[in-house]
C-alpha cells in the first residue's frame, strides 16, 4: 500500500504515471472482487480517461495538486451523474442520477480517479453490509467474516488494496466500525463539515460523509479536499478550513486524554479492552496526561438512537413511491403501485426501521418516544460538552468485538444493533470521531480504538492519531490476500 503523497511524487517526478497506477487498482479490483465484493459498479472508462488527463498535465510541464492521479472509491448513497446511484437498493436498481453530490464533484475538479461505487447495507441501514440488495462484502482479514458497516466496501476496499483511500457516510458509526473491523483508519467529521447534498439521506440529522485509508495522514488529506461550506446544504457549516496536516505531531505533550469509563465493561470483548488500554499506555508514553473520565448518559446512545434515526429514516424513504424514479410495480390503483413496489422494492431492514420510525411519530407515540429521545440527545450532547472541559480528546474501543462470522447476526438484529454500542453516542452529539487500528486478537483479525474530540476539532484528532501511528506499526500490517 503507498500513500497518496507517496504517490503524488511519484506522479509528479514521472517515476510512475497516473495510467499506471490506476491500471494497477484496476488489476487488484478485477483479482480481489469474486472474493472480496466491495464494489456494486466499477468505473473502469472513466478512471482510465481522468488518469490520462492528469499524465497530459505533468507532460506539458503543469503543477498538480495532491489528489490528481489518486485511486479513490465511493460509497454507493452518493450521487454520481451518469453514474449508477443504488444505495444497494433494489428500488433503485438501474438508477443514474442526473446530477453530482457535492463531494464527489470536489474530487472530480481535484482531478481523483474514481474507480467506481462501493457496497454497503442497503440505505446505509446496518453494521455488517449482509443487508445489500446485492452482493455480501467480505473481510479482507478473514473472508468468511463481515467487515462491518454500513460502510463495508468502502472499508474493505482499502483494506484490500483495490483503492488507496475511499469514503463512507457515517449515520451511528457506520464508518468507523468498519474502519475498525477491517483495520484502516476510518473519520467521522462534525457534523456539518462535509457536505451532505446529494447523500441519499437515511437520518438527516446524523448522516456525515468522511474518509477511510490505511494512515491518518491520508484521510487528513482526503477530509481537506471534500470539507467547506455548501450553500446547497442548509446544515453546511461556514467555517474556515485549516490545513489539517499542519496538525501532525510526533508528541504528545500537554494533550490531555480521557478514557469513557462507560464504555469498559460489560459486552466488550477481553482483547478489545486489552489492546485499547495498551494503546493508551502508548499516548502516556509519547506525552499525553490521561484521567479517566464519566459521560453518564453514554449508555443511553443506542436506544435513543434506534428512535431517532428510523423516524427520520420513515419520513426520508417515504419519496420512494413509484412515482418519480426507481423501480415500479404496475397495478390497479396508486395505493396498491405504492404497497407492492415498496414491498419488492425493500429489504428486510429497511422496512423494519421504516415501520419503527412511523410507529414512533404517529399519534399518541410522538411525545412518548421521539420527543423523548430528543430530550435524552441534549443530554447526551451535555456529558460530552462537559468531558471536553476538562479533557481535549475522548477514547474508548471502537466496537465492542472483531469481526463476526457472516450470517452470525443476521437473525438476531438487537445483537446486530450492540456493534455500534461505542460509536452512536458521537453521532447523536455532532462530534468528529476517529478509528485507528491499535491491534489484533488471536485469530489476526484487527481492534480499532475511537478518538472523539469536540466539535470541529479534527486538528486534535489528526494529531493524537499521526503520533500513535508514528509510534506503532499496526497500521503498516496488510490482510494476507492470494
Amino acid at each position: 500500500m503507498t500513500s497518496i503523497s507517496e504517490l503524488h511524487q511519484q506522479i509528479k517526478s514521472k517515476q510512475r504515471s497516473a495510467l499506471e497506477i490506476t491500471e494497477e487498482y484496476l488489476n487488484n479490483i478485477e483479482k480481489l472482487e469474486p472474493q472480496i465484493k466491495s464494489f456494486l459498479c466499477v468505473t473502469k472508462d472513466l478512471a482510465l480517461e481522468t488518469a490520462k488527463k492528469v499524465d497530459q498535465k505533468v507532460a506539458n510541464g503543469e503543477d498538480i495538486n495532491i489528489l490528481e492521479g489518486i485511486p479513490i472509491a465511493i460509497k454507493d448513497n452518493m450521487s454520481t451523474k451518469g453514474i449508477p446511484t443504488t444505495c444497494a437498493s433494489r428500488i433503485l436498481e438501474n438508477f443514474i442520477p442526473s446530477y453530482e453530490s457535492t463531494v464527489t464533484q470536489k474530487l472530480r475538479d481535484q482531478g481523483a480517479v474514481i474507480l467506481g461505487k462501493t457496497n454497503l447495507d442497503e440505505f446505509a441501514m446496518g453494521s455488517s453490509t449482509e443487508n445489500s440488495g446485492y452482493q455480501v462484502t467480505a473481510n479482507p482479514w478473514d473472508i468468511t467474516r463481515v467487515p462491518g458497516g454500513s460502510s463495508g466496501g468502502s472499508a474493505a476496499a482499502v483494506a484490500a488494496n483495490e483503492c488507496v483511500v475511499s469514503l463512507g457516510s457515517d449515520t451511528g458509526g457506520s464508518i468507523r466500525q468498519p474502519a475498525s473491523l477491517c483495520g484502516v483508519v476510518g473519520l467521522k467529521p462534525t457534523y456539518g463539515l462535509v457536505s451532505r447534498f446529494g447523500l441519499v439521506a437515511y437520518a438527516s440529522s446524523l448522516d456525515q460523509i468522511g474518509p477511510f485509508g490505511y494512515t491518518v495522514e491520508d484521510t487528513a488529506i482526503l477530509l481537506q479536499a471534500i470539507a467547506g461550506y455548501d450553500s446547497k446544504d442548509s446544515t453546511s457549516l461556514k467555517v474556515e478550513i485549516p490545513d489539517y496536516t499542519k496538525s501532525f505531531s510526533n508528541d504528545l505533550k500537554g494533550v490531555k486524554v480521557g478514557i469513557i469509563r462507560e464504555t469498559f465493561g460489560e459486552g466488550l470483548d477481553n482483547v478489545v479492552a486489552e489492546s485499547v488500554n495498551v494503546a493508551i499506555k502508548e499516548l502516556e508514553k509519547l506525552g499525553a496526561q490521561v484521567k479517566e473520565i464519566s459521560c453518564p448518559r453514554f449508555r443511553y446512545g443506542l436506544p435513543i438512537y434506534y428512535i431517532i434515526a428510523p423516524s427520520e429514516a420513515s419520513a426520508n424513504l417515504a419519496r420512494y413511491d413509484a412515482v418519480k424514479y426507481g423501480i415500479r410495480n404496475e397495478a390497479d390503483n396508486l395505493l396498491e403501485m405504492y404497497t407492492s413496489t415498496r414491498s419488492k422494492g425493500f429489504g428486510a431492514e429497511v422496512k423494519r426501521r421504516i415501520m419503527l420510525g412511523t410507529y414512533a411519530l404517529s399519534a399518541g407515540y410522538y411525545d412518548a418516544y421521539y420527543l423523548k429521545a430528543q430530550k435524552v440527545r441534549t443530554l447526551i450532547k451535555e456529558d460530552f460538552d462537559n468531558a471536553f472541559a476538562d479533557v481535549d480528546v475522548l477514547i474508548s474501543p471502537t466496537a465492542p468485538t472483531t469481526a463476526f462470522k457472516a450470517g452470525e447476526k443476521t437473525d438476531d438484529p438487537l445483537s446486530m444493533y450492540l456493534s455500534d454500542l461505542m460509536t452512536i453516542p458521537v453521532n447523536l452529539a455532532g462530534l468528529p470521531g476517529m478509528s485507528i487500528p491499535c491491534g489484533f486478537d488471536s485469530q489476526n483479525l484487527p481492534i480499532g480504538m475511537q478518538l472523539i474530540s469536540n466539535v470541529l476539532r479534527e486538528d486534535v484528532l489528526f494529531k493524537v492519531g499521526y503520533a500513535y501511528q508514528q509510534a506503532t506499526d499496526w497500521h503498516t500490517k496488510r490482510p494476507n490476500l492470494n
